[in-house]
């Protein structure tokens, strides 16, 4: 087997980064291809959005839990935030051939070429946790992250009695967290006393938002809550709060991290947080699979539960 194979008909190459070049990691992925032997199973391949989130960690332990019980081979990578290398991985499937791809994605509206292409090779495309805003998807499972923003803008809501000043310090560019963000705002519409003053971005990561918190902070002194698109901008925010030496600002994440959890459980500003499911993600996801590959209709999305985790009754913690 030619170590860099003709991609399948049909499918333009990318100028902008030769094959030979693509680096140790598509050299991997691609060595991994032609190694098996007498290995009939099919395979399937996924490009998390990272490896470092443990999330992400439980939603790969849960979807090889589900792989070998169903016969497949999987195939990991991680874009790491980036969107090129996501591409870069998108692309490497393509090369070889596999049965079907699972992307996370870096980007929800910039994955969408690279989907397009693995459509014209005729390789069925899922979306875990994070949707793609183009291209086509056999099938979409996540947590239902409008309801879990809703969850949290009525928490909050509550919390402050109706009537206060709350910021959102968001992550525009992935549409999960999009998503989260308009529950959270259609939940406060109903609550004409609460005021969302600021939509500020802190890119999904601890120390970004802890910077856009304290700027926050310091321009709207009487700011009463905040939500938090997820738990590693809940943590940032905590930091800027301590920070500034702040312990009148009750602050929502997202996620149901551990470390988020022990931290509500030990009091702290963050008074709730939305716990997801990765494990049921990932094992539907595989599930969802198999029933597309044997000829089964598959619902085009999957919501999966999600439920809030509270320090407290809201009413208690102002």
């Amino acid at each position: 087997m030619s170590l860099f194979p003709a991609p399948p008909p049909g499918v333009a190459s990318r100028a902008r980064r030769p094959l030979a070049f693509v680096g140790l990691v598509s050299l991997l992925l691609l060595a991994a291809a032609c190694n098996h032997p007498g290995d009939n199973r099919k395979t399937i391949a996924i490009s998390l959005l990272t490896k470092e989130h443990v999330f992400y960690q439980n939603l790969q332990a849960a979807m090889e839990k589900a792989a070998d019980r169903e016969g497949y081979r999987l195939i990991f990578t991680s874009g790491e935030w980036s969107l090129a290398k996501q591409q870069e991985h998108i692309e490497n499937f393509i090369v070889q051939r596999v049965d079907a791809i699972v992307v996370c994605p870096v980007n929800s509206k910039a994955i969408g070429p690279s989907i397009e292409e693995a459509n014209v090779a005729g390789i069925p495309v899922f979306t875990a946790d994070i949707r793609a805003e183009s291209g086509k998807v056999v099938s979409h499972v996540g947590s239902d992250n409008y309801q879990g923003g809703r969850l949290a803008g009525e928490f909050l809501a509550k919390a402050l009695r109706g009537t206060g000043k709350v910021a959102i310090i968001e992550q525009p560019v992935i549409e999960s967290t999009l998503e989260r963000v308009r529950g959270f705002e259609d939940a406060v519409k109903d609550h004409p006393g609460i005021e969302v003053v600021a939509k500020l971005n802190g890119d999904g990561v601890r120390d970004r938002s802890m910077k856009v918190a304290e700027e926050l902070l310091r321009g709207f002194r009487d700011v009463q809550g905040i939500f938090a698109i997820n738990d590693s901008t809940a943590l940032g925010v905590l930091s800027a709060l301590e920070s500034l030496g702040r312990n009148d600002v009750i602050v929502v994440g997202f996620d149901g991290d551990p470390e988020a959890l022990a931290v509500l459980e030990q009091g702290s500003p963050l008074k709730a947080d939305i716990e997801q499911y990765p494990a049921e993600i990932g094992f539907t996801v595989i599930d969802v699979i198999h029933r597309h590959l044997n000829g089964e209709q598959v619902p085009e999305a999957i919501p999966i539960r999600v439920t809030l985790r509270a320090a407290e009754s809201p009413t208690a913690s102002r």
